[in-house]
């Protein structure tokens, strides 16, 4: 996508949020700002900020002085300097945090759950670390000890976004289930985590069939054919993790502020929206098998 189809529809957002939160409080009194006008309009830093995570570059600051700076302008005629950019960061967290939502995709009955650490600092280093000090926590997967948070997604069969929150690295996958599930329906694939008699018996009565890998010390649930087929298709969302993680910056341990840290991770899933080839499942599979167990049944 193009600098000025992104500036486009993240400046339409922006104008339709201030439009509809002058009409839920018109009598709202603006505060007098002092001192110079603003350089930039915050569409303009919501679109540079999102357009990083396309552009390759590892270092926001070297994207930010040797790419937008140089050939930009053209795009963004009164740019500031980067410690004042930084500074403006912070004051687009709300605005991304909402757009973030506008860009989730639909539910079609099919979902598929996962979750990925996001390191702030070497594990050396975590004695001394001090900028994540009130949020970060240490954790354990299957690779290893890590400090700093988890992401927890929600993915469809089309590879798009349904729903995103971020926990401590020491949250247990299953906490955020209930909240991520709001709005959800059908069947939610997920891995041996996410096993939990309360939890399924609690997404039913919500009209969600949590279907999930066992321990090796469970008996294996009966599962459909199509069910089956689809448990290992769960690999969709780890696919969507790693292009996350390796394409668009999501993890770094750069942060100097929580504030600017999330503004990160917002804007990393909202360039993955714009993504034109984002991973899918194929369903031509599921209909062969679902013709075949209505033929078996004739």
């Amino acid at each position: 996508m193009s600098i000025v189809s992104l500036f486009c529809q993240i400046d339409d957002f922006y104008l339709h949020s201030e439009k509809q939160m002058a009409l839920q409080d018109p009598d709202l009194d603006k505060p007098e700002r002092r001192g110079r006008p603003r350089s930039l309009h915050p569409s303009e830093v919501m679109t540079i900020l999102v357009n990083f995570h396309h552009s390759g570059y590892r270092s926001f600051k070297h994207y930010y002085q040797k790419h937008v700076c140089r050939y930009l302008r053209w795009a963004f005629p009164k740019l500031v300097s980067y410690n004042r950019f930084v500074e403006l960061t912070s004051e687009a967290f709300e605005r991304l945090s909402e757009y973030l939502q506008v860009r989730f995709g639909k539910c079609d009955g099919i979902s598929f759950i996962d979750s990925t650490t996001i390191s702030v600092c070497r594990n050396r280093r975590i004695v001394k670390h001090r900028v994540f000090a009130k949020e970060a926590e240490r954790g354990k997967t299957s690779l290893g000890w890590f400090y700093g948070f988890k992401l927890h997604l929600i993915v469809n069969t089309d590879g798009e976004l349904l729903a995103a929150e971020m926990t401590p690295g020491n949250t247990n996958d299953r906490k955020p289930v209930r909240k991520l599930t709001q709005g959800l329906f059908g069947k939610l694939y997920g891995d041996k985590g996410y096993v939990s008699e309360p939890l399924s018996e609690a997404l039913k009565t919500r009209g969600i069939s949590l279907i999930s890998k066992v321990n090796k010390n469970m008996a294996p649930e009966a599962l459909s054919e199509v069910d089956a087929m689809l448990l290992k298709k769960r690999m969709c969302i780890e696919s969507v993790i790693e292009q996350l993680k390796h394409q668009s910056q999501l993890e770094h341990t750069r942060h100097r502020s929580f504030v600017n840290f999330q503004v990160n991770v917002f804007c990393a899933l909202i360039a993955y929206t714009y993504q034109q080839k984002k991973p899918s499942v194929n369903l031509r599979e599921l209909d062969e098998i679902k013709n075949s167990e209505i033929h078996n049944n004739f």
